[in-house]
């Protein structure tokens, strides 16, 4: 008899990420003991992850718990976890759209949701910060289908698409779209845009911190000093947005911006916050978008945004673009964003069982 646990656990990837994905049935409800498992199953602590299903990125070492919702006209529950790479640390502070994505697809696979033809809305409440998304997932005979003509910038070839409209995002983590209710702050010296609109981010141009915004993501994971630099002003920062010592946590988000150069509305480097991002997350895309539409931000001083109610925001990143659906209500003075969406993909990798090493709980 093996000294291993097993845990049923499905691998997808979730947009540009990709997580293990579990019943929330399926795992210990005390935290601590949660932890470990996840840990081990990611084999973290280990910048190579090589004992666990991580894939030595922060990117690729993520978490979804299902089970399905109790709250009136949601469908499923899904609390995300940031599982780290080299630290013992499993964060449970932030969304993750991109996770986000896989969560209908999985519930249908798993039974938790019936599937209707020829395609399925799945309401889903992010446990972590109590928003609500609603995904539409191609299902013509019943089931989930995953190829298709979809295709997103960050990730190879094509597959079915899975819309993402976000209902009530705005201020999930800081308690407001605003935390400070001001368009800009001065943080450290920096001229910035604390805002929430999904994820926590500082939203700052590029040049305010001496670079031009459109570096390779090598080149700027090689600057120790910018690095060093964003840290001290996310540290500052974390306190004005409602966080606390945000130290050891995943959030805020750091996002330099710069004029676009494809045709996009704005160009970003996004920070995770630690390292930077091969493209840019999902919250993050539909916040910098909601900043580019504030004015007086830096994010709009620097963007070149469409008009009307419903605004396609194509936000450049360093291997493509993510295009965000504002839908805009308020004045041209005073703008307010009342739903963002955006297109995703996602696909199962493999549904099986997971070892945990022996000792662990």
């Amino acid at each position: 008899m093996s000294d291993q646990i097993s845990l049923p656990c499905m691998l997808i990837r979730g947009g540009t990420s990709k997580g293990a994905y579990f019943l929330a049935s399926d795992l210990p409800a005390d935290k601590a003991r949660r932890d470990a498992i996840l840990l081990a199953v990611m084999g973290s602590p280990d910048p190579r992850q090589v004992d666990g299903v991580g894939g030595a990125h922060p990117l690729t070492s993520k978490v979804a718990l299902i089970s399905r919702s109790d709250l009136p006209g949601c469908d499923i529950d899904f609390l995300f976890a940031q599982v780290g790479v080299d630290k013992a640390m499993v964060d449970t502070t932030p969304n993750c759209g991109n996770i986000l994505a896989g969560v209908a697809p999985f519930a249908i696979e798993r039974g938790l949701v019936q599937a209707v033809s020829p395609r399925t809305r799945v309401k889903v409440r992010t446990i972590n910060t109590g928003t609500i998304a609603e995904l539409t997932v191609e299902t013509p005979d019943g089931s989930p289908v995953y190829g298709g003509e979809a295709r997103i910038d960050g990730v190879p070839g094509t597959a079915s698409p899975i819309a993402v409209d976000f209902l009530d995002a705005a201020g999930s983590v800081c308690g407001a779209l605003l935390p400070t209710g001001r368009v800009v702050d001065e943080v450290a010296g920096v001229r910035a845009t604390l805002i929430d609109n999904g994820m926590p981010c500082v939203v700052l141009t590029a040049a305010s911190v001496g670079r031009t915004g459109y570096e390779p993501r090598d080149v700027l994971d090689k600057d120790t000093a910018l690095k060093a630099r964003l840290e001290e002003i996310r540290l500052a920062a974390g306190p004005l947005m409602n966080l606390g010592d945000v130290g050891p946590k995943v959030v805020p988000k750091m996002i330099l911006v710069a004029p676009p150069r494809a045709g996009g509305a704005v160009s970003t480097r996004s920070f995770i916050p630690h390292e930077c991002h091969a493209s840019i997350g999902v919250f993050a895309a539909v916040t910098v978008a909601t900043a580019c539409a504030l004015p007086g931000s830096p994010a709009a001083e620097v963007a070149q945004m469409p008009g009307g109610a419903v605004r396609t925001v194509s936000v450049e990143h360093p291997t493509g673009e993510f295009s965000v659906r504002l839908e805009m209500g308020g004045t041209d003075a005073a703008p307010e964003v009342l739903r963002a969406g955006l297109l995703r993909t996602a696909r199962p990798l493999f549904d099986g069982r997971v070892f945990v090493r022996p000792g662990v709980v």
